[in-house]
């Protein structure tokens, strides 16, 4: 009986010790997110994967948080969430995880359907919200205000449009301040902005989506100098990637935008983190032998989960 009682006597100070441990090391987690932190929610095209009738490997195993497009930046006890998409739900919890406070405000970039359609969950049938703040450009705000179920979320007040206008900067706080940039992409129902995002003491700059890098007036070589973190359109890695003409859904090509920075130094590279990337690009293979180049080179690619300080 006595070594018997040494043996449970033992196992329950490891368990103990194991729990004081996982409770440490979240306490760690929440405090190291606090402040001022840019957190990275999602890395893949609006559509996601699995992706619809989809039969490839790319596709043939869901990935553990593998979710659509989004940042997200905590202020303090302060939320901000940069787009609303299909994983909302989880996106948002897993910010709240992290010691960010229950209310947030949410930045739309356009009206494709990774990119709002997020919006659905704040609604009557769902967490019927109250009053949430969605920053908006013009057509954005006119799309979800004469049409349904979106006009809904408004006339009920689940959520709250904020206008915004291109390159106007919003004060969020003494310390944080965002600008929406127009840019130029597939504008069916809305304008579409990527967003410089300054903090107390370092800046990111988040465009998902663009048609060609050459076809905005904006020189975006000069705009990465000017910021610490670029999360910037990989939505494809090259011509071909898909089984119809790639010229209706234009971006540039990760092959493109590297032949465009090709010649700044490793540290320029070094900010630039290739997201919004679609289920069927390579690249999302760690193992890709082009990503393993890429990296080797000093370019990075964003995961889920990431966090950087901006304070």
């Amino acid at each position: 009986y006595p070594l018997r009682f040494c043996r449970i006597s033992r196992t329950i100070l490891y368990l103990f010790s194991m729990k004081t441990f996982y409770a440490l090391a979240m306490f760690i987690v929440v405090l190291a997110a606090k402040g001022q932190t840019l957190v990275v929610l999602g890395t893949l095209q609006d559509a996601g994967s699995p992706h619809m009738d989809c039969a490839k490997n790319c596709c043939a195993i869901e990935r553990l948080n593998d979710y659509v497009v989004s940042l997200g930046v905590i202020d303090d006890d302060n939320m901000y969430v940069f787009e609303a998409t299909p994983d909302f739900v989880a996106q948002t919890n897993y910010l709240r995880s992290l010691g960010a406070a229950e209310r947030y405000s949410i930045f739309l970039t356009h009206a494709h359907m990774g990119h709002y359609a997020g919006l659905i969950h704040l609604g009557r049938e769902a967490a019927n919200s109250d009053r949430v703040p969605v920053y908006a450009m013009p057509r954005m705000h006119q799309f979800l205000r004469t049409n349904g179920p979106w006009n809904q979320l408004i006339r009920l007040e689940n959520i709250v449009i904020q206008p915004l206008q291109n390159e106007t900067p919003v004060g969020l706080s003494d310390r944080l301040k965002v600008t929406p940039l127009l840019v130029p992409h597939r504008d069916e129902y809305s304008e579409t902005v990527g967003y410089h995002i300054q903090g107390k003491s370092k800046s990111a700059l988040f465009i998902p989506d663009i048609d060609k890098w050459e076809l905005w007036e904006k020189d975006i070589i000069s705009i990465i100098s000017t910021v610490d973190y670029a999360f910037l359109d990989a939505t494809f890695f090259a011509e071909g990637e898909i089984p119809r003409p790639m010229a209706e859904v234009p971006h540039p090509f990760v092959v493109e935008s590297v032949d465009m920075f090709n010649n700044l130094p490793e540290s320029e590279k070094n900010k630039i983190y290739f997201i919004h990337l679609n289920h069927s690009n390579p690249a999302r293979d760690v193992e890709f032998s082009g990503r393993k180049q890429l990296e080797k080179d000093g370019y990075r690619f964003a995961s889920f989960g990431m966090q950087f300080p901006l304070d």
